[in-house]
């Protein structure tokens, strides 16, 4: 089980450092960081990875939705309105939960990191 439980800090400490290269103003999704780290499949675990943010402030977790741009991840902030609020001050509209025009914001990190 040690064995799995450093797979899991390695491929969180991986998620966290593509996160921090989201610039400010657009928005990313689990399963395309899951995809560019080469875990297809893995969104849910990229989501286990930023519910444990909470003591990473220099991990912008609100710029990371759902592939719909919904704040699937809200919840996990100190008040369910402030992951909205993150985004709005950034610029990224949000209406519902969901970030409007979301192809226009979202930031695909195979394309934007490819070397």
């Amino acid at each position: 089980m040690a064995h799995f439980s450093r797979v899991k800090e390695n491929f969180f400490t991986m998620v966290y450092a593509v996160v921090k290269l989201i610039p400010p103003g657009r928005v990313t999704s689990y399963g395309a960081i899951a995809a560019y780290l080469g875990a297809k499949g893995s969104a849910r675990m990229v989501g286990w990875a930023m519910n444990a943010t909470h003591n990473l402030p220099d991990v912008p977790a609100h710029r990371v939705v759902n592939r719909q741009g919904l704040l699937t991840g809200k919840h996990h902030f100190a008040a369910p309105e402030e992951m909205a609020g993150l985004l709005a001050a950034e610029g990224v509209p949000v209406k519902d939960d969901r970030v409007q025009e979301f192809s226009k914001f979202f930031w695909d990190p195979a394309v934007e990191l490819a070397l």
